[in-house]
């Protein structure tokens, strides 16, 4: 499975970029909603991820669960995302049917509330 296909992929560069411009000018970046959903369906780790840094384009930020209770904004590398393997050696998927329907920080606030995303 693709986890980035080319309009996931242009809509993060294009958020990354958005906020790369405000940081530069001093302003506060914006509380962009996810744009895509990933999760290893055999260790219970889950993504929401907004933007990739236009500088270093391996790197995503958004809302990481690693599944342990501690969910929390960072950063994360696509390159170990892709190879990633669960428990049972299955891969990192998309979710398909995931739209968003509240900004970052609101899943964030709720996700450190539960114990993990709720998405």
């Amino acid at each position: 499975m693709d986890l980035f296909p080319k309009d996931i992929l242009n809509k993060l560069i294009a958020n990354g970029r958005a906020n790369k411009a405000r940081m530069e000018a001093g302003e506060d970046t914006i509380d962009h909603m996810p744009v895509v959903k990933l999760f290893t369906p055999d260790a219970g780790a889950t993504w929401l991820l907004t933007e990739i840094d236009p500088d270093l384009p391996d790197l995503a930020f958004g809302l990481c669960d690693l599944g342990l209770g501690y969910p929390e904004l960072g950063s994360v590398s696509i390159s170990e995302l892709t190879a990633l393997r669960g428990k049972l050696g299955l891969p990192v998927e998309r979710d398909l049917h995931f739209t968003a329907k509240v900004r970052i920080s609101v899943y964030a606030d709720e996700a450190r509330i539960a114990g993990g995303i709720i998405a």
